[in-house]
């Protein structure tokens, strides 16, 4: 019988984890972010002005998102970066600048317009290039949210010193990388069924993409265990968690059959910052929906303070 809590998930952590991550921090710094921002007026409403935005990430490749900011509003305002799920695209986040945010929805390469330069494809993603950790698809597709929280401190609408971090699933295991890579800007983090997190032993718990397709590759190349290993290592959410320093919440399913609980409560042990969890009995991949919203915009509220 499964017992989530107190399943070991253990990763190894590569010898040159802080020195791969920094070199492509570097990367990133190379290239001016030339951020693009386009009013949209048709989208904007008497209370959220919407932006169409763009700006320049890892390997010089220009990404896309939404941009939604408060209409009349007492700037600056805390920011907020919305990371969308495996497959999602990202929504247009008026409803957190209807609650006081500068809100940025991250689209990583493959999602909205970058997808004409890189689109491994759904499924697709979590095994590209996968035996090359310096080659792997996710490399890029990291960053790309790292960047979009160097946007947000660079506008003068939002408040640097409150900027937060919000997803679920792919949202939320990139919201544990992304706090650990900007330590130094993030104040909290929501995270729901995290992906990303135990990567070799979630597809030995459930046979639900996208870890599936772990599982489908070492099935046709099985040789290549150890290489895909030593990749996702690197990529690991185990492995970014200790330099975690904002409050996090995480809120788990205890029926996920996508992300396993047990990757998720062994997020939370490893974590060393303040933290909070919040599990649900009943729920599977949805980790709570609809009624965890409120419990996610108050742990936020609490921390960044929005004034609607």
């Amino acid at each position: 019988m499964r017992d989530p809590e107190n399943a070991t998930v253990l990763v190894e952590r590569p010898a040159d984890f802080d020195e791969f991550w920094a070199a492509g921090l570097a990367d990133c710094s190379s290239y001016p972010l030339d951020p693009l921002l386009t009013e949209m007026p048709a989208l904007s409403t008497s209370r959220v002005i919407v932006y169409d935005v763009s700006y320049v990430s890892f390997g010089g490749l220009r990404v896309s998102g939404w941009y939604a900011v408060p209409r009349g509003g007492a700037a600056p305002y805390p920011g907020l970066v919305t990371i969308p799920g495996y497959i999602s695209e990202p929504t247009i986040p008026k409803e957190w600048a209807e609650l006081g945010y500068a809100a940025l929805a991250v689209a990583p390469r493959g999602k909205l317009r970058s997808n004409a330069v890189f689109n491994p494809g759904y499924p697709g993603l979590l095994t590209n290039n996968i035996v090359d950790h310096n080659t792997y698809g996710y490399r890029g597709f990291y960053l790309d949210v790292v960047r979009a929280v160097d946007l947000l401190v660079e506008r003068p609408e939002v408040d640097r010193e409150r900027i937060g971090l919000a997803g679920s699933s792919q949202g939320g295991g990139l919201g544990i990388s992304t706090a650990a890579l900007r330590p130094d800007v993030i104040k909290a983090v929501a995270c729901g069924a995290p992906y990303l997190c135990g990567i070799m032993t979630a597809p030995t718990l459930t046979r639900s993409y996208p870890y599936e397709e772990i599982n489908e590759y070492l099935r046709l190349h099985p040789k290549d265990v150890n290489r895909v290993r030593e990749t996702v290592a690197y990529y690991d959410g185990l492995n970014f968690a200790p330099a975690v320093k904002a409050p996090t919440m995480i809120y788990l399913g205890l029926q996920d059959d996508v992300c396993p609980p047990e990757t998720g409560f062994a997020l939370h042990r490893v974590l060393t910052c303040p933290k909070v969890l919040h599990t649900y009995e009943h729920c599977a991949h949805h980790a709570g929906l609809p009624g965890v919203m409120r419990v996610v915009e108050d742990f936020l509220a609490d921390h960044l303070k929005p004034v609607i």
